[in-house]
């Protein structure tokens, strides 16, 4: 696998459980720039929530979206590449805001397919029975949003090469 090279910066987005932090890092390394994972800019009492199944709040979200455009907007230029679940037009626009040549790479698949991932995985804080608020909350791509979407069925490799191709064909950053 041959590694790419790009100046963008690339918000991983999509509902939990489609695998922003397997897909991120992956695809850094297929792009050759830096991973960041979103969850680690969460302060600490957004963790505590989301343990106990609270969904956060759009004013619980503010300070962390905050913080990863601010890391997107110091990689301007050079490329990177970051997780969030961006569910809602109005965040990926605070992020837009902070670094505004981001793009984004959503990561779509079944509801079923999902949950099957979630029900599966060790470790994480996010419970399952927070999906639903997830696809509830979700608001796909708009046609003015750069980026691209791209189905989580297949193994991790096999999602990261359709990522990195579909990432070839946007622009180049304007900066």
């Amino acid at each position: 696998m041959q590694q790419l090279h790009t100046p963008h910066v690339v918000v991983v987005m999509g509902v939990a459980g489609t695998g922003k932090t397997t897909i991120g890092p992956l695809l850094a390394a297929r792009l050759g720039v830096p991973y960041a994972e979103g969850d680690d800019f969460h302060p600490p009492a957004n963790i505590a929530k989301m343990t106990a199944g609270t969904p956060l709040t759009d004013e619980d979200r503010w300070p962390w979206l905050d913080a990863i455009g601010g890391w997107a907007h110091g990689r301007a230029g050079l490329g990177g590449v970051v997780s969030s679940s961006a569910l809602k037009r109005s965040y990926r626009d605070r992020l837009r805001a902070a670094a505004p040549d981001v793009v984004f790479v959503h990561l779509t698949g079944s509801r079923e397919l999902i949950q099957d991932r979630m029900s599966h995985r060790q470790g994480h804080f996010m419970p399952t029975a927070l999906l639903d608020s997830q696809f509830a909350t979700l608001q796909p791509l708009e046609p003015d949003e750069a980026g691209v979407a791209v189905d989580v069925a297949g193994t991790p490799e096999e999602i990261t090469e359709r990522a990195a191709a579909a990432l070839k064909d946007l622009p180049e950053p304007t900066r």
